[in-house]
């Protein structure tokens, strides 16, 4: 057997492959393909549920509303009046809970106001009997602070 190599001189014309081969490169992409349409659907299948649909609505306030404010040191305001402790809060709410309707309580934080705060308000209304219990909050406008 004989190969033939080219002449011994080095004289010859060689040819330069400059060309990119793009077999593999075509059959890793079918492969990828392949496997993206056997495991799309597998990942997109869940269980049928009815997703509330979420609106926004304007809070009108009603006469009959307890609104409560808490301020960033912790106090807490029953309209404008300063009420001096959580215990006398209770005693305020319990009347409203009896009601039939029952009164919303809208309860609007101060933004620096610490979260235990505001949770103990909520404790405070839950222990009381009332159900409805609203946050109120700006509206997420440009230019309004």
């Amino acid at each position: 057997m004989a190969m033939n190599v080219g002449p011994a001189d080095g004289s010859g014309d060689m040819e330069v492959n400059s060309t990119i081969n793009t077999t593999p490169l075509v059959d890793i992409m079918l492969v990828l393909l392949i496997i993206f349409l056997i495991t799309i659907p597998v990942v997109m299948k869940t269980v049928p549920v009815h997703i509330p649909v979420a609106s926004n609505t304007a809070t009108k306030t009603k006469p009959e509303n307890v609104n409560l404010s808490i301020d960033k040191d912790g106090r807490i305001f029953w309209n404008t009046s300063l009420v001096k402790d959580p215990a006398a809060l209770l005693e305020g709410l319990k009347p409203y809970a009896v009601l039939d309707p029952q009164p919303e309580v809208h309860i609007r934080g101060d933004k620096d106001a610490r979260y235990e705060y505001i949770g103990r308000v909520i404790v405070t209304v839950q222990r009381a009997g009332i159900l409805k219990i609203g946050f109120i909050t700006n509206p997420d406008l440009p230019g309004v602070q």
